[in-house]
Order: structure tokens, then C-alpha cells, then sequence
């Protein structure tokens, strides 16, 4: 679906192509984490990278992109490197490269030491945020620095999903683009690409326990929940509204 003239939403994938510079927008991509989580004694199948991949062949092939824009966290651990974070890094990075397209990275809070493959990999890396054609990628742990000539903001870190009950009150999480303005600036936020990555209900979660910043100045209840599932992206509506369907069986 289209968000705007320039902006496409893929449909059915947490995928946002951005026509004037063709590049894709993903976040939260944290590779390795199924290796990190062996090693606190949690074993998940190690299908994360393959369904990231699935999915970008499947938008590269759709739109002709010659850009992937990574918005944080491509990696998982905060603090160190791990062997399976380096691996899978460096498949994606060859992945890139075989595509032909470039990557393009914004660093997250869980992307520390990414910088050192800067060089060796002709990696484009940038801290927090990085301004392109009008548009300013950051990550979100911290707030945009500068919205002079900014017609847009992209950010990614909360891991934006709805919580949708049946009528059997079972619930159903749904991640979603959340989309409304900062300061009058339009402002999209990008689902988590992560397989792994459950998301936060944003419909049912205090706005108050809310991870990024920006939402103590944004208001999240005027936002649009824009879900994606079964093949298909659509609007659910404002924040508030879904707020106020709560469990229909509570």
C-alpha cells in the first residue's frame, strides 16, 4: 500500500521502499540471535537471517531497489560481539553484494563495534542518525537531533506491533507501522524484521512503559496502526481507537 507519493508500504512485510532515493527502510534486524540465546540455554530453530533474506529478495524483486537502509540494530548483544553475530553480519553483508544494492546502516543500541567492519566491508555506517533527501533515518533510543529541511523521520527500536482478540478472547499480535508526526514532521515507525521479535502491543500497553523517548513528546494515541499478516498491510485506524476496543471479552 501506499503512505504516500513517494513511500510504498510492501505489502504483507515489515518493508518500507522510499521511491526518490529506491531504497528499502528495515529495522531491527538483530542478527545472531538465535545463537545468543543458545547460550543462555534458550535453543530456537536458526531460521532468523533465512527469513530476512525472504523477505528483502521478495521487495528487491518487487520494487528494484539499489538500497538497503538499516534503521539500528542490525546486530543483537549490547555490549560484545558475538561469534554468531559476526557470522551472520557477514552473510548479510554478502548478501548485499549480491544483490548489487548497498547497505546502508544507522546505528542501534545494540550495534556497538559495528564500526571496525566499517573499512574492511565498505560498510556505510552512521551514529543514531543519518539524513537523506529530506528524510532522517535514526534509531530512536535518543531523540532527533536537528528537524530543519526534515520532511519525514524514520525510526525503528520499539518493535511496534496491535494486540487483536477474537471473539473467543484470544489474542493475536499483529506487528505494525506506526504513523503520525513529532513536532508537525510526519514520522514513521518501522515493525521489527527480527522472525523472533513478538513486538509491543502499542494498543495495550501504557503509553507511559513505552521504550523510545519520542513517545513522551508524540502522541501515540493519534498515530495509525498500520498491520501486516497474511499477505497483506492494512490501516487499522488511530492508536486511540484501538485503545478503546480493548478485550472484547474482559
Amino acid at each position: 500500500m501506499d503512505l504516500n507519493d513517494d513511500i510504498e508500504l510492501i505489502d504483507g512485510l515489515p518493508i518500507a521502499f522510499i521511491r526518490s532515493i529506491n531504497a528499502l527502510a528495515v529495522a531491527d534486524l538483530h542478527l545472531g540471535y538465535e545463537g545468543v540465546m543458545a547460550k543462555k540455554g534458550v535453543l530456537l530453530p536458526k531460521v532468523n537471517l533465512k527469513k530476512i533474506t525472504e523477505m528483502l529478495d521478495a521487495a528487491i524483486t518487487k520494487t528494484k531497489a539499489t538500497k538497503i537502509i538499516v534503521d539500528g540494530d542490525i546486530k543483537n548483544e549490547f555490549s560484545t560481539v558475538d561469534e554468531e553475530e559476526f557470522n551472520e553480519l557477514y552473510d548479510f553483508i554478502n548478501y548485499a553484494k549480491g544483490k548489487k544494492v548497498e547497505l546502508i546502516l544507522i546505528k542501534g543500541n545494540h550495534d556497538n563495534f559495528v564500526e571496525r567492519y566499517k573499512e574492511p566491508f565498505k560498510l556505510a555506517v552512521y551514529r543514531q542518525e543519518a539524513k537523506m533527501n529530506g528524510y532522517l533515518f535514526f534509531h530512536g533510543e535518543e531523540l532527533p537531533r536537528e528537524l530543519d529541511g526534515v520532511k519525514m523521520l524514520i525510526m525503528g527500536h520499539e518493535h511496534p506491533a496491535i494486540g487483536v482478540y477474537n471473539d473467543a478472547g484470544t489474542k493475536e499480535k499483529l506487528a505494525c507501522f506506526l504513523y503520525g508526526k513529532y513536532k508537525r514532521v510526519p514520522l514513521l515507525v518501522l515493525p521489527a524484521m527480527n522472525y523472533y521479535a513478538a513486538g509491543t502491543d502499542i494498543n495495550l500497553q501504557p503509553k507511559g512503559e513505552l521504550l523510545s523517548p519520542i513517545f513522551e513528546h508524540a502522541n501515540v494515541d493519534s498515530m495509525d496502526a498500520i498491520a501486516i499478516g497474511y499477505n497483506s498491510t492494512i490501516d487499522f485506524g488511530k492508536i486511540s481507537k484501538l485503545r478503546r476496543l480493548g478485550n472484547p471479552v474482559s
